[in-house]
């Protein structure tokens, strides 16, 4: 019923289509060979094969990800955007805002809010689960990275957008946006949602 009513929402719009449907990951990989799609709506709780695993096996060179969960405070949802989940949406959300993601993860933009972020690493940290370490990783993906490229990166981090950065570093917007790509070609994140992990992972204060 659900798949139904994602289904009708967004084949009423123009500019977009279903292309498949399945009901656990493990069908969505499957789906996903014989189809070609831009955008993926994936449940994190599933049958066989959980969104989270089939998020990771999807890969940087498959469709993006929107990740739906009934709760906005659930490490699942984390552990997506962990795997490469573009965005993180609630199942309840508003069909404009559903719809608006979509777009917006097929434009190459991230859809989730940094605070979100945070309050799913405070979740998961409360729940006594081992944080994300700041592993040899992580300092690999920093080490060509500038003393302003990660002011920016906190700033990403902290859910400001190029334009309040570029007045929080008294920068134009277009120089934000080239700190924003370099910073992205440089750490291996596909999107702003992982630069924010990144940062997470990586200590950055985030106040």
């Amino acid at each position: 019923m659900v798949r139904a009513g994602f289904r009708m929402l967004v084949e009423s719009q123009d500019d977009l289509t279903v292309v498949g449907e399945a009901g656990d990951g493990q069908e969505a990989l499957e789906r996903l060979t014989e189809t070609t799609a831009d955008v993926v709506l994936m449940d994190v709780r599933m049958p066989r094969m959980d969104g989270v695993e089939a998020t990771r096996r999807i890969g940087a060179d498959g469709p993006r990800v929107i990740v739906l969960t009934t709760f906005d405070l659930d490490e699942y949802a984390f552990a997506a955007l962990q795997a490469g989940a573009s965005a993180f949406l609630l199942k309840d959300a508003a069909p404009a805002d559903l719809l608006g993601a979509i777009r917006a993860v097929q434009a190459g933009e991230a859809v989730v809010a940094p605070s979100t972020t945070r309050r799913l690493l405070d979740h998961f940290l409360a729940a006594d689960r081992t944080p994300p370490a700041r592993s040899a990783s992580t300092e690999h993906r920093l080490r060509d990275v500038t003393a302003r490229e990660r002011e920016v990166l906190d700033q990403v981090a902290r859910g400001l957008t190029n334009t309040e950065i570029a007045g929080a570093l008294f920068v134009s917007e277009a120089t934000v946006k080239t700190h924003v790509g370099r910073l992205l070609a440089k750490t291996g994140s596909r999107d702003r949602v992982q630069l924010v992990l990144l940062a997470l992972e990586a200590d950055h204060p985030l106040g």
